[in-house]
């Protein structure tokens, strides 16, 4: 499904980062947008960027881990949009550390908000989409739902729980019209890292965000990239090379990419630090 080039779209975890840029782009289609996020601060200054672009924008606050919240979310593009053409769910956080290490509360505050978040959505608009027979969901899941690394098991399973609805609404929506895209980026700067909750020995927080600072694809180039998949229908957008590579000799070769492959790409250093996407 090509996105109109002024649609009307929703955007989750709008206030910063990822989400920000992916309204920015947006802003450039003219796109009309209820810029969301749990901090509305941050989405009326995300909002105000928009409209200098050439774009319109309307705030709303919803805490996507709730769903009545995530259900006035779409009635509010309803009544101020006449609907919704994309849906981003893109409001993500992190939690690192060993599985049995990591408590259960944050277990419950990773998925509550990383797929629980993007469940609620889909929920909520998905049945909209199928009866106007157009639009775009893009979920934004990482390539840790891909790859699996070591010490982000509840970052991970999130992710991959996306990447497994996305790909199980890709199939459901195809009769109706409605495409399905999931993002799944490494590393790029970010503000996810301020509120991660970390239970692990390593130095996980400082070796993300020094991958994040050294990458050359950064925020608005992965929102460029992930636009651009939607226009092209394509499931699966993985906008950096070495999530690109890394998620093919997974694929080839799945034994020994866990053996192997993975303890080099990811590997611990002298100092006990771990190199894991973001």
């Amino acid at each position: 499904m090509t996105i109109p080039f002024e649609p009307r779209a929703v955007v989750t975890g709008a206030a910063s980062g990822l989400g920000r840029a992916l309204c920015l782009a947006l802003a450039t289609r003219r796109a009309n947008i209820v810029v969301s996020d749990i901090d509305l601060t941050g989405a009326e200054e995300t909002a105000q960027l928009v409209v200098r672009l050439g774009g319109s924008a309307r705030t709303q606050r919803c805490d996507v881990s709730k769903a009545d919240e995530v259900e006035e979310l779409a009635r509010f593009a309803d009544r101020e949009l006449g609907g919704t053409d994309l849906l981003v769910n893109n409001a993500g956080v992190a939690v690192g550390g060993p599985v049995g290490e990591v408590p259960l509360e944050d277990w419950a505050w990773a998925l509550n908000i990383n797929l629980w978040g993007v469940i609620h959505g889909c929920h909520a608009f998905v049945p909209r989409l199928k009866q106007q027979r157009r639009g775009h969901v893009l979920n934004v899941a990482s390539a840790a739902g891909l790859l699996s690394p070591p010490d982000m098991g509840p970052y991970n399973v999130g992710k991959a729980g996306v990447v497994a609805l996305s790909e199980t609404l890709y199939s459901e929506l195809r009769a109706h019209g409605v495409g399905v895209t999931a993002l799944c980026p490494t590393y790029f700067l970010t503000s996810i890292m301020a509120s991660a909750r970390s239970h692990s020995a390593s130095e996980l927080r400082s070796v993300a965000e020094e991958m994040m600072q050294r990458s050359k694809v950064q925020a608005p180039q992965v929102a460029e990239r992930a636009l651009s998949a939607c226009d092209a229908g394509e499931l699966y957008c993985v906008p950096m090379l070495d999530g690109q590579v890394a998620w093919r000799l997974k694929r080839l070769a799945p034994t020994l990419f866990y053996d192997k492959v993975l303890g080099t790409l990811f590997s611990w250093t002298a100092k006990g630090r771990a190199r894991a996407p973001g």
